[in-house]
């Protein structure tokens, strides 16, 4: 078989709903990831690209007829390449990797761009069409932006709860404190400050075009979990603890990763950053869907033939900060190492992006720090979990062996 390799990561800063990035199109935010990896590779012959692969969550608005495919085209790329787009939710672009990964494998590519991109700003509203044409009552608009809509009434109420009410409920279950929220939430600010302030997201994020964001948004340097234990909580009014200080905003961004073969090291003139060693995926209750990265991650490790005594760095989706103590608790891991430069809860979690965004964050915190194990895991929306283990391939072997 085969083995996969991610080789570079590039990522937009992340914007808040409404604001930074809130003018740009969504197949325009992809576009931008997609001609900066390009430029990024020295030596690049772009007919060798086999396939471009994004996640996308929302798909009803500006990046419906195949974000991936829109990206490639907007970019430049020769109109031969093909590109398809991924929807597993918040997991969509950790999923593309996923998929090329196992191309890559198989033997039926060499070179992947994957990535994923999301504009919550620019998410439509839509309108259900009806049974009968001219209806005589009111027809209610629903939002694309987040979470349920146009919903089945044959799936189990508790199923469709909001998230942030399934956060309340998971808390509840796993024994999560409002300051054990607040306090992680603090961490992602001034974690995400200070690897911002250290330069280490430099070589990550590429500013795009006609904007003035230069950095992730949402951060708010200097943060406590004081400060935050102030905020009302939102979803519920009595015995709640969700607020908007401890969950990811919405947000618009983009992200995209190279995947290949240890061959594609020629192909693009660059050393690989880290090899893909586990992949996992795991489904649970969607009332709990915070919680399924925690076995998606077992599984990934299980695949990869390793322990969580071996790992030396973890990035965690922070979808919610009780979902994330939650999976940290049960993992047993140290802290200290899991979203090491900061979190969602800081930077924004564009639904599409987020899942390349911790693939190569991981990558880049393996090759700063030296550790030669990692494992990138996010929770989706309805259950679901997926995960990826990196080895630090300089950490195992020579680097020289790694010359393009």
């Amino acid at each position: 078989m085969n083995q996969a390799y991610i080789y570079d990561a590039v990522r937009t800063p992340f914007g808040k709903f409404g604001s930074g990035l809130a003018s740009i199109r969504p197949d325009d935010l992809a576009a931008h990831v997609i001609r900066e990896s390009v430029k990024r590779a020295p030596r690049l012959d772009v007919e060798r690209i086999d396939e471009v692969v994004f996640g996308n969550a929302n798909g009803a608005g500006e990046e419906n007829r195949n974000i991936a495919r829109m990206g490639t085209l907007l970019a430049g790329l020769p109109v031969s390449i093909p590109g398809t787009t991924v929807n597993r939710l918040c997991g969509s672009s950790l999923d593309a990797a996923i998929i090329a990964s196992r191309q890559i494998n198989a033997g039926d590519a060499e070179l992947m761009l994957v990535g994923g991109a999301e504009s919550m700003s620019r998410a439509p509203w839509v309108l259900p069409k009806t049974e009968k044409p001219y209806p005589a009552g009111d027809l209610t608009l629903a939002s694309t932006t987040l979470g349920w809509r146009l919903v089945n009434n044959a799936m189990p109420s508790e199923w469709t709860i909001s998230l942030g009410e399934a956060t309340e409920r998971l808390r509840e279950k796993y024994g999560v404190t409002r300051q054990q929220q607040d306090r992680f939430a603090a961490d992602s600010h001034n974690l995400s400050a200070k690897a911002w302030d250290e330069g280490f997201y430099d070589s990550l994020v590429s500013v795009v075009p006609g904007t003035d964001l230069t950095r992730d948004e949402g951060i708010r340097a200097g943060s406590s979990a004081e400060k935050l234990g102030g905020l009302k909580t939102v979803f519920r009014t009595e015995n709640g603890t969700v607020t908007a200080g401890n969950s990811s905003p919405l947000s618009d961004g983009a992200s995209a990763a190279w995947i290949g073969s240890e061959r594609a090291a020629g192909l693009l003139g660059m050393n690989p950053l880290a090899r893909i060693a586990g992949r996992g995926a795991h489904a649970n209750d969607p009332q709990y869907f915070g919680y399924a990265p925690v076995e998606a991650a077992n599984r990934a490790l299980a695949k990869a033939g390793i322990g969580w005594d071996q790992v030396g760095a973890v990035e965690l989706n922070e979808a919610f900060a009780a979902q994330s103590v939650a999976c940290i608790n049960a993992w047993g891991v140290d802290p200290s190492i899991v979203n090491q430069h900061g979190g969602a809860i800081a930077m924004g979690h564009p639904l599409g992006a987020s899942g390349t965004r911790i693939l190569g964050t991981l990558a880049r915190s393996l090759q700063a720090s030296g550790q030669r194990w990692g494992v990138a895991a996010i929770c989706i929306g309805v259950g679901q979990g997926l995960a990826v283990v990196l080895e630090n391939v300089a950490a195992d072997g020579d680097p020289d062996n790694w010359k393009a």
